[in-house]
């Protein structure tokens, strides 16, 4: 198996990732949520994980002999690719969990060889079973999964490498249905729905009416997405009085995560009838709904990470905190308390989820705005429906109109 040349994350973006960590992490508060099932739901307390002794498992306590001064060197980070088109500057997950593993690598002084990045010969569960065996023979101890390709891969693999820890983003260890997470394994999900609702509230208080979804694929992550979307513009009409029908919402899902010269056709097409911004939580083929913004001077909402860097069109991003998730999941097992075994759900109350206010190009909602939203939402104070079993479209609104396409 061949490994991938890493690409050079810039030192600009690691010194905000650095920034960001610590920004959003705060010692006195736990870093996400502990479900106890593998649905994570959203809650309105956070329990402090760290203070459970039943989340160590034990045989870290072999692994790591506190000291003084922390030793580091032994941590060797995989972060595997569900595919071989799944690159590492895919401006989504690789990437925001590159900047988490390349700000852990900072914080300690470890050289560039204690991490890296690795493909699949082939998009198949045994594939991925295949590398995941290379690399542990590799020496690599600790490895970072992202999506939920790795389901039913990692289901096998926990039993397989009882030894080895996993950290599996947005997805827990899955078979026919059924989830298990294993004590050698930290199941992260994020609460999507929640920064669809910030994405949804700013687009209306900004000022935009006719406003659109283009999902990837049905899956729970992009529904919980596009349900929060509608919800958060729902609130903002009805926080500026509104009158029903006055926002409208175009809402699909593409058939896929690629990029395709017919999703810009249809985004074109959408932005020529009228739609002022699209939310498009598509992964690569967001790149195709931002070529047809470009071309008809209209507006996306990115999704994952910060994606204002990629086009004008880019008014704001409906961001997971991928780095700091991924930086909390190895200072954790560097410190012999790696949180196996549970699913753990960053949200609004542990800055798990956000907009990237200081990039967005917002002309009328304010940070104050989107700091008193935030606030609302980390306390409990706003709630979002995260449910999955409504369909493709969230019933129940009363301001804003859906248009399912």
């Amino acid at each position: 198996m061949k490994k991938v040349l890493k690409l050079i994350l810039p030192i600009a973006l690691l010194v905000l990732a650095l920034a960001f960590v610590t920004a959003c992490r705060n010692d006195d508060e736990p870093a996400a949520v502990v479900e106890d099932d593998a649905t994570p739901e959203p809650v309105d307390e956070v329990e402090d994980v760290n203070e459970e002794d039943d989340v160590n498992d034990e045989d870290d306590e072999d692994e790591y002999v506190p000291d003084d001064v922390v030793n580091a060197d032994w941590v060797r980070i995989a972060l595997v690719a569900h595919s071989p088109d799944s690159i590492l500057d895919d401006f989504s997950f690789n990437a925001g969990a590159w900047v988490g593993i390349q700000a852990f690598l900072a914080t300690h002084g470890l050289p560039a060889g204690n991490a890296d990045f690795f493909q699949p010969h082939e998009a198949s569960d045994v594939a991925r079973i295949d590398l995941i065996n290379s690399v542990i023979e590799s020496g690599f101890n600790i490895l970072i999964l992202p999506g939920f390709h790795f389901e039913s891969s990692l289901y096998e693999a926990q039993d397989l490498f009882p030894d080895v820890k996993f950290v599996l983003l947005d997805a827990s260890p899955r078979n026919d249905g059924v989830a298990r997470v294993e004590s050698n394994v930290a199941a992260i999900h994020y609460a999507e729905h929640e920064a669809g609702f910030l994405a949804g509230y700013a687009a209306v208080m900004e000022g935009h009416t006719s406003l659109g979804f283009m999902g990837g694929i049905a899956v729970p992550a992009v529904v919980r997405f596009g349900h929060g979307f509608l919800q958060g513009a729902e609130h903002a009409a009805n926080s500026l009085g509104l009158e029903s029908g006055e926002v409208s919402v175009n809402y699909m899902y593409l058939g896929g995560f690629a990029p395709d010269p017919a999703h810009t056709t249809t985004a074109a097409a959408w932005f020529a009838g009228g739609t002022e911004v699209i939310f498009a939580a598509a992964g690569g083929a967001g790149g195709s709904v931002k070529a047809g913004a470009e071309g008809a001077d209209a507006l996306v909402i990115g999704v994952d990470v910060d994606q204002s860097t990629l086009s004008d069109t880019v008014i704001t991003s409906a961001m997971k905190a991928l780095d700091v998730s991924v930086y909390d999941m190895l200072t954790d097992f560097l410190n012999g308390q790696f949180r196996g075994g549970d699913v753990l759900m960053f949200n609004a109350a542990v800055n798990g989820i956000g907009l990237p206010m200081d990039t967005s190009r917002f002309g009328t909602f304010t940070q104050a705005q989107y700091d008193a939203i935030f606030n609302q939402l980390a306390s409990g104070a706003v709630a979002v429906n995260s449910s999955l079993e409504m369909g493709d479209i969230l019933p129940g609104l009363e301001l804003v109109t859906v248009n399912d396409m």
